[in-house]
């Protein structure tokens, strides 16, 4: 698991790097043919693990639902993205990765709710969450470092 936290960290710094690189207009920018942002997709892989790591396992979230609800699976980037939600993914982004390896080391994740995701990936355990969690982080840099090009 190590390893995996490792690399979903890289990413994230990586994610952030170009968040810091781009000023707020481009990073809000929805390109033509796109239904999402920059900003939409790095918030999102943050909602995401949040939801994969703590919500399966019955935990609170580190991040406030109205967040998730903003950035989940299915929404679209807002037309103003507040500075309240800027400062909430600069700040946190990496450290909830750091939070979630410190948590999975200390034995936090007791419990894990199967999940089948959109993929058609079923989750069983806090293991597959974050094997999986890290995964969508690297599918959403992807899409981040090709809207990069665009904006």
């Amino acid at each position: 698991m190590e390893k995996l936290f490792e690399t979903a960290i890289f990413t994230r710094k990586a994610m952030l790097n170009i968040l810091n690189e781009l000023n707020e207009d481009q990073f809000n920018k929805v390109p033509n043919g796109h239904k999402n942002s920059v900003f939409w997709n790095v918030a999102h892989v943050m909602v995401t693990q949040q939801l994969l790591l703590y919500g399966l396992s019955g935990l609170p979230l580190q991040v406030d639902e109205s967040f998730v609800k903003r950035y989940a699976k299915g929404t679209v980037a807002p037309s103003v993205v507040s500075k309240e939600d800027i400062d909430l993914v600069k700040g946190n982004l990496v450290e909830l990765c750091i939070q979630a390896q410190r948590d999975f080391d200390k034995g936090l994740f007791e419990t894990y709710k199967p999940y089948m995701t959109s993929a058609e990936i079923e989750l069983k355990s806090i293991e597959d969450g974050i094997k999986f969690s890290a995964y969508h982080d690297g599918i959403h840099l992807g899409v981040v470092l090709s809207l990069k090009k665009l904006v």
